[in-house]
């Protein structure tokens, strides 16, 4: 019997089984579709934690080498002359152009080279003054009298009986010295025949009353803002001495002697230095101030204050203390000053360039020009050289260093043959940095990183990075302010935080001292000394005389022996002039 062949599948058959197999197509194509859809968003996941890696990777490499590593941006120069050889005879080249047309500028092709105890909580009853006449300690005396009586006693119309001593503990190279101060005391008979006894009345003085006499606060002070001891191992040596005197004490001593030099000395130079400055270069650094103490002595965290320098020419040093970096804090240094103004780019220091018309502006009629830092330029270029390990900020790196050699090469010469110099050979190497620059910009604006945040900063500062190039009294960085600032930053390890923000303004203004005495090659110590001896004779007026800037001038017209004495008279030499007393442009 014949098997009967299956009957062929019918039209709507073949129709539902074809709309079937597509229907499984397309939901196969829909699921690879996902499938793509989820590895291109995995694969953009993956590629944005490479990234994220990246950058960690490059940020842990800068805060090793900021912290563990010499903070000093070195690089060897040797080795970028190598790398960049062809580089090298292009700059040279570009610099050295012009120096064809002027042979005379030998320097146009040298850049080629190279508290109490615990538990005891009552309070100590005073024991009143302290009696030095019985420390073992060497003994200087003054012997002051009266002229009128010594006038008396020639005649024979009176005589000296004895001295009326009082005592100040005094400093010399060495040690401790006890002062001792001898009033002469006189006998004479009035026109009645009645016999009276006088005392030889006591001079002028700086700090009348204080125990410590001007070489004691001059050493104290040196010791603790120039040497960075904070006060209580002051305390400790001079109990090891056999000479005590408590931290208490010398911390009011330091406030009084702050204070005074800031309402006199530092007053004057401060009018001085902004009314003829030609530049102020300023930075600032960060400081603890000790809380105020609470009605119920909870312990509290120390508070941030903020010491700003700032470097009027080679003229005067200044330390401006601010409880707050703000703009009107920095406004408030500022105002009325007129010339250029060389700082980094912290937005605190806007307000000094805005138009006297702009909202926000300091309000007065004074006009500032900002002048940047080609140190914090470079500083992004080294660190994104040193993270990325990028030939082009290596490139940036050897571009800086080229105009850092031309400006080697003319240090000595005069301002003006420095900016006819600057303009014949960096101007184009300058010129030529920031075309580079601004091309590397726009290669990497849109990725994040060390090399976007440097050519940013390039980007943006760049009108303010050429500004040196208008005189030769401007410095190519603002690295004399951070130098400056090195005297808070290393002192604060030691005596860690300041009392308050009065101990601070007047802890400013002997820094202030310090570090003008030293920019005038002064010995800080022997330059207190004498101004706290001088101080308190000095007219008003002519104050701005015992800044350091002109202090040798005013020590030569000085009787040495009345100034080598701790107390006694001071002659006060006519007044000379100062920049202060010229009239001004």
């Amino acid at each position: 019997m014949h098997e009967t062949e299956p009957s062929p599948p019918t039209t709507d058959a073949l129709v539902a089984r074809i709309a079937a197999l597509e229907s499984a197509l397309a939901a196969e194509r829909a699921a690879h579709a996902a499938s793509r859809s989820q590895i291109e968003k995995l694969s953009e996941e993956c590629d944005h934690l490479r990234a994220s890696h990246e950058r960690l990777r490059q940020d842990l490499e800068l805060l090793r080498r900021r912290i563990f590593i010499a903070k000093a941006e070195r690089i060897d120069s040797s080795q970028l002359e190598l790398e960049f050889a062809q580089k090298l005879a292009a700059l040279d080249e570009l610099a050295g152009k012009i120096a064809q047309e002027h042979p005379d500028d030998a320097t146009g092709t040298g850049a080629g080279s190279a508290g109490g105890s615990a538990g005891n909580d009552a309070k100590k009853r005073p024991k009143g003054r302290r009696d030095l006449s019985k420390a073992a300690i060497p003994e200087v005396r003054v012997e002051i009298s009266d002229p009128v009586f010594d006038d008396l006693v020639r005649d024979g119309k009176a005589k000296r009986i004895g001295f009326e001593e009082s005592y100040k503990l005094a400093w010399q190279r060495g040690g401790h010295r006890r002062l001792v101060i001898a009033r002469v005391k006189y006998s004479a008979v009035d026109a009645r025949g009645e016999s009276t006894v006088e005392t030889a009345p006591m001079p002028a003085e700086t700090f009348p009353r204080s125990l410590a006499a001007p070489s004691l606060l001059a050493h104290i002070i040196t010791e603790k803002h120039c040497q960075g001891l904070p006060l209580f191992r002051i305390e400790d040596r001079f109990d090891r001495d056999g000479t005590p005197v408590d931290r208490g004490t010398m911390c009011r001593w330091l406030e009084d002697a702050g204070a005074t030099a800031g309402a006199t000395v530092i007053a004057a130079a401060r009018e001085e230095a902004m009314r003829t400055a030609f530049c102020l270069s300023t930075d600032a650094t960060g400081v603890a101030v000790q809380p105020i103490p609470t009605a119920d002595k909870k312990r509290q965290p120390c508070r941030r204050g903020h010491f700003f320098v700032q470097i009027a020419d080679r003229d005067h040093v200044f330390f401006e203390y601010a409880p707050r970096e703000t703009s009107a804090a920095v406004g408030e240094m500022f105002r009325g000053f007129s010339g250029y103004v060389q700082a980094d780019a912290k937005s605190v220091f806007d307000v000094l360039f805005r138009a006297p018309e702009d909202a926000g502006s300091l309000g007065d009629e004074a006009v500032r020009i900002e002048v940047a830092c080609w140190t914090h330029a470079r500083r992004g270029i080294w660190e994104a050289a040193v993270a990325l390990k990028s030939v082009v900020a290596r490139e940036g790196l050897f571009r800086i260093s080229r105009i850092y050699d031309l400006e080697d090469a003319w240090r000595d010469k005069s301002p003006d043959e420095i900016r006819r110099l600057r303009n014949s050979h960096s101007r184009p190497l300058v010129e030529a940095f920031f075309t580079w620059a601004d091309a590397e910009h726009e290669k990497v604006a849109d990725v994040r990183g060390p090399l976007r945040s440097a050519f940013g900063y390039i980007a943006r500062q760049k009108e303010a990075l050429m500004r040196f190039l208008e005189d030769g009294r401007l410095r190519l960085d603002n690295n004399h302010s951070e130098r400056e600032l090195r005297r808070i930053a290393v002192g604060r390890k030691a005596w860690l935080f300041v009392g308050s923000d009065d101990h601070a303004t007047s802890a400013g203004h002997l820094f202030s001292l310090i570090a003008s005495a030293r920019l005038h090659r002064l010995d800080p110590e022997a330059y207190l000394r004498d101004l706290f001896r001088a101080l308190g004779h000095w007219p008003r007026e002519r104050y701005i005389e015992l800044a350091p800037k002109y202090w040798l001038a005013t020590r030569s017209a000085l009787d040495p022996a009345q100034l080598a004495a701790e107390i006694g008279i001071l002659t006060i030499p006519p007044a000379r002039p100062t920049k202060q007393q010229q009239p001004s442009d």
